[in-house]
């Protein structure tokens, strides 16, 4: 089995750079000890604007008021999709999103039989 190597790079709202890399045996509990350690510094992920009129905001919109939560695959999103915008989209573009909202960690993504499915990655901030 290969190693696995995970690297994240911060900053926080004062401008300080954060580096972590992982090697080896990355569990789930592991990153999420990560994602703690986040919340603890106070360190959000930005808040990108979605564009409403471009097919990527849209297909991000569909996939965080839709699918917050629970596994989905494209085919699920490119349905949605149609019945809300009421304009037709191909599948590959649908997956060409996915996949790269994957690529920036906005999503997970892994393979089940034939098909990719998905899981909206959400970070939680405690309630003080």
């Amino acid at each position: 089995m290969a190693k696995k190597r995970i690297r994240i790079d911060m900053e926080d709202s004062d401008g300080a750079r954060y580096d972590i890399k992982i090697e080896g045996n990355v569990t789930r509990e592991k990153i999420l000890k990560i994602f703690e350690l986040m919340d603890l510094m106070n360190i959000e992920e930005e808040q990108e604007t979605i564009k409403m009129d471009s097919v990527g905001g849209k297909i991000w919109h569909i996939v965080d008021t839709f699918f917050p939560m629970g596994k989905y695959t494209s085919t699920n999103i490119l349905e949605k999709y149609e019945d809300e915008y009421n304009e037709p989209v191909k599948l590959s573009i649908i997956s060409t999103y996915l996949s790269r909202f994957s690529t920036k960690g906005k999503i997970g993504r892994a393979r089940t039989g034939r098909e990719w499915t998905y899981q909206t990655i959400k970070l939680s901030q405690k309630q003080k």
